[in-house]
């Protein structure tokens, strides 16, 4: 019986970030201004650590290039999703990320960056930026130009539990007061394309990549459709938010024991709320707020049993 891998979060300070990651999740932060909190990951810039079992100490990127049995032997280059939480203590630069081919090209072979967004909580009357108004790309080009930021970019109300699926080539930034789950292709790949005319850490305006986040936009800006989908079984209720080529994401609502099949290469948990008990074969593991593992290949059928909130994914 096949173990499944608890993960050692990795926290990354931003000039936008806070303390909620230590307030809501009880995380040992490296400062108040933690902005991220790469929960699994196997990208270069903050590999998970395995902390249970006997594969305790080796990093996500040496199982996936070592086992490659855990991960359904996929035939991906680089493990292919990154998890992550983002306290928005303050507004995120309006940004946008290059798709698969133009990264590849122009960021020395990454990934691009599809992600989306669970909101876990936010304050009240807290938006975000998703999308723009210009209908050409000269239209586009000209609004930039003339910093007409206000009419170019589009706002969006939030409240807790809403959800966004954000292709690359989506202009896009979180608001202040946002606590966001991300999942995303395993890409580090920002363009920034406005920032406020803020100053960065050392004081002066963080570089901007205008050239290529024109390159990159989507023109005009194009949402595509993720209609929950919602389904009740025994113990649990099943929420599938978005199903496409890059992941396939849902939230589990876990009251009482439910059985599941694990039936994926591999499937990525996030708890955001309660406990539960994970019941694999004789085994059982608890599993609390805040606490990140993946179910490995061949696990087969398991057990939730509990109240918990979890966000769940697969490629």
């Amino acid at each position: 019986m096949r173990e499944p891998l608890f993960l050692q979060p990795v926290f990354q300070e931003r000039i936008w970030g806070g303390t909620a990651l230590k307030e809501k999740f009880g995380y040992d932060i490296p400062s108040d201004h933690t902005g991220e909190c790469w929960a699994i990951s196997a990208h270069p810039n903050g590999p998970s650590i395995v902390k249970n079992g006997e594969l305790a100490g080796k990093t996500l990127i040496d199982l996936w290039e070592n086992h490659p049995e855990l991960f359904g032997n996929q035939q991906s280059q680089v493990f292919p999703l990154l998890t992550k939480i983002l306290d928005a203590n303050a507004d995120l630069s309006v940004q946008v990320h290059p798709n698969d081919e133009y990264a590849n090209v122009h960021e020395n072979g990454e990934l691009g960056k599809t992600e989306c967004w669970y909101i876990i909580d936010c304050k009240e009357g807290a938006e975000l930026i998703f999308g723009h108004t210009a209908q050409t790309k000269e239209e586009f080009v000209s609004m930039i130009e003339n910093n007409q930021w206000d009419e170019l970019l589009q706002r969006v109300k939030i409240k807790p539990g809403d959800f966004f699926y954000v292709p690359s080539g989506t202009i896009h930034a979180l608001g202040e007061g946002t606590l966001v789950l991300e999942t995303q292709q395993s890409s580090d790949t920002t363009y920034r394309l406005y920032d406020y005319d803020r100053p960065g850490q050392d004081g002066k305006p963080r570089e901007l990549h205008i050239e290529k986040s024109i390159d990159v936009s989507t023109i005009p800006h194009r949402v595509t459709d993720v209609a929950p989908k919602v389904r009740n079984i025994s113990g649990a209720v099943i929420t599938k938010f978005v199903g496409s080529e890059y992941f396939t994401v849902f939230k589990w609502d876990i009251d009482g024991a439910a059985q599941f099949k694990q039936d994926q290469p591999f499937m990525l948990f996030s708890v955001l709320e309660g406990e539960v008990a994970l019941l694999l074969g004789e085994q059982e593991y608890p599993v609390k707020k805040g606490d990140h593992f993946i179910l490995p290949a061949g696990v087969g059928d398991f057990e939730l049993s509990g109240n918990a909130k979890l966000i769940v994914s697969h490629v």
